[in-house]
């Protein structure tokens, strides 16, 4: 099964007051696993990111300047998340942005049944506990030194590894290992490792004795 772990980074908290996009960054995972495939951009949006924005990811009205609009990336990034469960972190804001950016274009909105809100499996197992990004990063032991400013691809990167412990599937589990384990485990009669018994013969039981006998002989303490 192939879903997309996603994050966006905005101008500022909210659609209403004429917030955009100005990063997306999407991690691919099969069966959990992240495999190559990566979709990433910074985005002009075409508007000044505010005090409190730049605050919390760095990106400045001339790092974005020269930066493609979204209109220019949209059909790319609606393939890369095509027909996936789409894994995001407090989902309504990021959801929100997205869908306010398509709708500017006329393109198809993204339906929100085909999200996967980790802050809402979260609220729902740590009830009263902290369920920011961070805090489930140390409530998993997971090393968040790198999150300096808040960017898109590494927390992608912390969010899936949240997210499969929010499953409660600490390893990922390998297709290939399944395969294994079904040969090694379907007939246990053939299960010969380990079973075979070499027995000493005359001659090596009684080479042992004389070895015993000259070994008792010496002190050695």
């Amino acid at each position: 099964m192939k879903e997309i772990v996603l994050d966006t980074e905005t101008t500022g908290l909210s659609v209403k007051d004429g917030h955009r996009i100005v990063e997306i960054g999407c991690i691919e995972l099969e069966n959990l696993v992240p495999t190559k495939n990566v979709f990433h951009c910074y985005i002009n949006p075409q508007r000044k990111v505010s005090e409190s924005a730049i605050k919390i990811h760095g990106y400045t009205d001339e790092f974005l300047s020269d930066k493609k609009k979204f209109i220019d990336i949209a059909d790319e990034f609606l393939k890369f998340i095509n027909g996936k469960k789409i894994i995001i972190h407090n989902a309504e804001f990021d959801i929100g942005h997205l869908n306010n950016e398509l709708s500017l274009i006329n393109k198809k909105l993204i339906s929100r049944d085909n999200v996967i809100d980790t802050l809402e499996i979260a609220r729902n197992k740590f009830p009263g506990s902290g369920i920011s990004l961070d805090a489930l990063c140390k409530r998993y032991r997971i090393d968040n030194s790198r999150r300096k400013k808040h960017t898109a691809l590494i927390d992608c990167e912390l969010l899936s590894k949240v997210y499969i412990n929010l499953l409660d599937q600490r390893e990922p589990i390998f297709q290939f290992n399944k395969e294994i384990k079904k040969k090694i485990f379907k007939d246990p009669k053939k299960q010969s490792y380990s079973k075979k018994i070499i027995k000493p013969s005359s001659l090596e039981i009684e080479a042992h004795k004389e070895f015993l006998k000259k070994e008792m002989k010496k002190n050695y303490f």
